[in-house]
């Protein structure tokens, strides 16, 4: 992960959990199911807390995962475009997400397939 990415705030699995107010297994779920992404983390599976809007994990999220993945992104990979400097949109698509920019960040993301 580069600077850009390592300098957000990460949350672990249990971390999470309690600041949802779910279980370890439904936040695992949520996970699995493409509502975030984690990656590992000096080997413990980590979410940066900016996927969390209102105690919920941010709805425009799973979205743009499914566009990466059918791109053919790795979780890794995901997580890194997600975080960083997008010079097309002049910021982190997640930034860009978090400014109403939804359409835009799928935009992009569809045409790096």
């Amino acid at each position: 992960m580069s600077d850009t990415t390592s300098a957000r705030n990460w949350l672990t699995v249990p971390d999470l959990a309690e600041r949802l107010g779910i279980t370890p297994s439904k936040v695992r779920k949520l996970i699995e199911d493409g509502s975030l992404l984690a990656v590992r983390r000096e080997g413990v599976l980590s979410v940066p807390d900016v996927f969390i809007v209102d105690n919920q994990p941010m709805s425009e999220l799973r979205g743009t995962l499914i566009v990466l993945g059918d791109s053919g992104f790795s979780n890794d990979e995901m997580m890194q475009w997600m975080l960083e400097r997008e010079d097309s949109l002049d910021a982190a698509p997640i930034d860009a997400l978090l400014a109403g920019r939804k359409a835009e960040v799928r935009r992009i993301a569809q045409a790096l397939g």
